[in-house]
């Protein structure tokens, strides 16, 4: 055999052999997948906000889509497009689904990952060396007055995130967890945050204002909303931009839970973003960092594991508006409302306690 087809020859062995190996790989990692927390997918990388894989952070908001930082903010990056249309109604379990598939829903439960501290973990996703217990103890960067003036402010970049409306274990191939009725998404979330607030006698307020109608610019104009209310009440000291997470694929999905005196919730995701060159102009991220840290503490001392580990990663996510602003992924897309709405109610007292406490 001339050298020219000798050469060729074992080209397409080896690329033969190179594709079967995928097919053995594929046909192993997806099922473990499932199971498995250190199972990684490349597109897991959307969590972080540069879009980078990373082995650490493998669970995937398949929503989160893709806004250009404009040059004034750079508040944010996302890698993710999606439809901007979405349902006027909510998702119905029993009806509407003729010829739709049915698929499954995984329960599980996220409590290792990362660094542990005690009785919870953080998942540090930057260069920076973190020392979770000096980072706890040393002072927060803003002091809370034991009044009733307004001091928190509860928005949503994403209004339209929703969640199924009851426990069945699948859900059909058309379902579709976005809709405008402020009945049935994450604005019911923000609302039980609040009232757990009202109760302690802090004052607070809860903005429903849609920001994704598009989701092309939905962090500029919820940024504009903070702004606008930072302005009105300049006593505000705390801003929280409330979520739901998504985890799964196309064919299943996956619902993050625990449970406290025998109810089931949803458990949340507290989210701190890092900026050590200045890039996103967030400046004092320490500080937000301290309180994450409070906040994810004060949730596991008095609601033992209702939280995954805290995401302290590249990012900025409106976050650098003050040193008390947060993002918090409450549950997923498979988890059902009443789920996350325990949830927010455990998280308005767990920050209660955090803000009374001080520094």
């Amino acid at each position: 055999m001339k050298r020219g087809k000798l050469k060729k020859f074992f080209s397409v062995v080896v690329s033969l052999f190179l594709i079967s190996l995928a097919g053995v790989c594929i046909s192993v990692r997806i099922p473990a997948y499932i199971n498995n927390d250190n199972a990684a997918l490349m597109a897991a990388a959307l969590t972080v906000s540069k879009g980078n894989y990373d082995v650490k952070s493998h669970e995937k908001p398949t929503e989160k889509a893709t806004e250009k930082p404009t040059e004034s903010t750079k508040r944010i990056k996302e890698t993710k497009s999606v439809s901007s249309t979405f349902s006027s109604s909510y998702y119905n379990t029993y009806k509407g689904h003729k010829n739709s598939e049915k698929y499954p829903i995984y329960t599980k439960h996220y409590e290792e990952g990362g660094d542990k501290y005690k009785n919870f973990y953080v998942k540090n996703n930057t260069w920076f060396d973190l020392n979770i217990g000096a980072e706890l103890n040393s002072e927060l960067g803003f002091s809370f007055d034991k009044s009733s003036d307004v001091q928190v402010l509860i928005y949503h970049t994403h209004t339209s995130e929703s969640y199924l409306d009851c426990d069945v274990g699948y859900y059909y191939s058309d379902f579709y967890p976005r809709t405008s009725d402020q009945r049935y998404n994450v604005t019911r979330v923000g609302e039980e945050i609040a009232k757990s607030l009202r109760k302690e006698g802090i004052g607070v307020i809860h903005d429903t204002t849609s920001h994704d109608d598009a989701y092309n610019g939905s962090y500029d104009r919820s940024y504009q909303t903070v702004q606008n209310y930072l302005k009105k009440y300049p006593k505000i000291k705390v801003t929280l931009d409330i979520h739901r997470d998504s985890i799964g694929a196309d064919e299943y999905k996956v619902k993050p839970t625990f449970t406290h005196k025998g109810k089931k919730g949803a458990q949340i995701m507290i989210m701190s973003g890092y900026d050590p060159s200045g890039e996103y102009g967030f400046p004092d991220w320490e500080y937000n960092l301290r309180f994450a840290l409070r906040l994810q503490k004060s949730c596991e001392d008095n609601f033992s594991g209702m939280t995954r580990p805290l995401n302290f990663g590249d990012f900025v996510y409106n976050m650098n508006v003050n040193t008390g602003s947060l993002l918090i992924e409450v549950g997923t897309e498979a988890n059902t409302l009443s789920e996350a709405e325990y949830s927010g109610k455990l998280l308005g007292k767990a920050l209660a306690k955090v803000l009374q406490k001080g520094n």
